[in-house]
């Protein structure tokens, strides 16, 4: 068995591509069961976010499986020139990569920790549609394990380091302050009440939009005012800024959409959709500069975060060498269960002349006999791994080997 996966994100495709391979949680949840199916494959997580793509299988070493080729299929796409920005993963660097990428350091905004969350959810939509096999099940475990340290145990110096955070670090350093600028954020799911929360901090007036359907059920963040989101075409005259973070498959602002309303000379439109949630067009309207989720990056690393960098990088790797004892372990496990038995068996033989001949009544001597049992395993299980850890794997594998041989018959 081989753990495999396959990619596309921020730095290998543009958001119109990636936007292509983007899934909303039912639609992935109906895929992975979809891939699980599939001959050769035992377990499927998909992870699906604005900067990322990415699938995840546990498949047989004797199957050839192609993991792009499944989500082709899926999406109904024929083409092959979208392959050029995928990478696939296999086993130890597909490993390492889900750990490097649930701590947050591979993300575009380095150490931000909304990945973490990412991460779980998409475990647990796995295990909702119940593709997750064990194996996917503890490297996902795992990889959150070593996100969660990492945000606790490692306190990055620069900040909250959502997108909407980086995107007003980027406006501030070009001299724009929100400070008492009207704002609408278009969307209320977790970036929408993220991007409304960091407005408002930031000193804005901010309103958010729901859904006239949900109006009575929805939480917003403290201090913000909300407007159906018909009527956000209205209330657009007042806005200095608007921010769009919906899960819609459709856009929530067209170029045909503004005709007729008389926009502020200096609109700032942010999409930080994956599908888009604006049109690319809407940007050419005199007086708007419209961003999107590409326009945040960040190019190095600031010298600051290098101390910290390395601190995650270090419980990454102890975490990740955790995960491959319990890998390497998990197939070995039948193995060290059978040569218990037979020394155990082995020690029974040979001191069961001795138990007969004790004097004692019939059922102390069968309670003697399981105690020795219990015993006698639990020092074949120290021992065995005992070897385990003081030595490395491949001269454990013959040491178990070598056990093995000796109650060969």
């Amino acid at each position: 068995m081989s753990i495999s996966m396959i990619g596309i994100d921020h730095n290998m495709a543009p958001v119109d591509i990636r936007a292509k391979f983007a899934f909303t949680k039912k639609n992935a949840g109906e895929a992975m069961e979809k891939i699980k199916n599939q001959n050769g494959i035992y377990g499927c997580v998909i992870l699906s976010t604005c900067n990322r793509l990415e699938v995840w299988a546990s498949v047989d070493d004797e199957v050839d499986v192609c993991l792009y080729d499944c989500l082709c299929r899926i999406k109904g796409i024929t083409e092959d020139s979208y392959r050029q920005y995928f990478v696939e993963r296999k086993d130890q660097e597909a490993v390492e990569h889900l750990f490097y990428l649930t701590s947050g350091l591979k993300s575009q905004i380095i150490g931000e920790d909304q990945i973490l969350t990412q991460v779980k959810d998409a475990l647990n939509l796995a295990r909702e549609n119940f593709a997750a096999d064990g194996v996917l099940e503890v490297l996902f475990r795992m990889a959150a394990t070593a996100g969660k340290r990492i945000k606790t145990e490692v306190p990055f110096s620069h900040g909250n380091p959502s997108v909407i955070h980086q995107a007003i670090g980027f406006l501030a350093e070009k001299g724009y302050s929100l400070r008492d600028k009207t704002c609408m954020v278009i969307g209320n799911g977790e970036m929408g009440k993220v991007a409304a929360q960091a407005l408002q901090e930031a000193g804005a007036d901010v309103t958010v939009t729901i859904r006239q359907y949900r109006s009575g059920v929805v939480n917003i963040p403290l201090g913000c005012k909300r407007i159906n989101y018909g009527d956000r075409m209205e209330y657009m005259p007042q806005c200095d800024l608007v921010v769009s973070a919906t899960a819609s498959p459709n856009f929530t602002l067209k170029e045909e959409l503004f005709q007729g309303i008389r926009t502020k000379d200096d609109l700032i439109l942010i999409d930080l959709a994956v599908p888009r949630d604006i049109e690319p067009s809407v940007g050419k309207i005199q007086g708007v500069t419209l961003y999107d989720m590409d326009s945040f990056r960040i190019e190095e690393v600031p010298a600051e975060l290098q101390e910290n960098l390395e601190a995650a990088g270090a419980i990454v790797r102890e975490q990740m060498d955790e995960f491959f004892q319990w890998l390497d372990g998990r197939d070995l496990i039948p193995r060290i269960q059978d040569i218990k038995d037979e020394a155990v068996n082995d020690l029974n033989l040979r001191i069961a002349k001795i138990l007969k001949k004790t004097p004692m009544e019939e059922d102390d001597r069968q309670n003697l006999v399981h105690a020795v049992d219990t015993a006698a395993g639990k020092v074949v299980n120290k021992l065995i791994f005992g070897l385990r850890d003081s030595l490395n794997q491949e001269i454990f594998l013959e040491c178990v080997a070598g056990l093995e041989k000796i109650y060969e018959e």
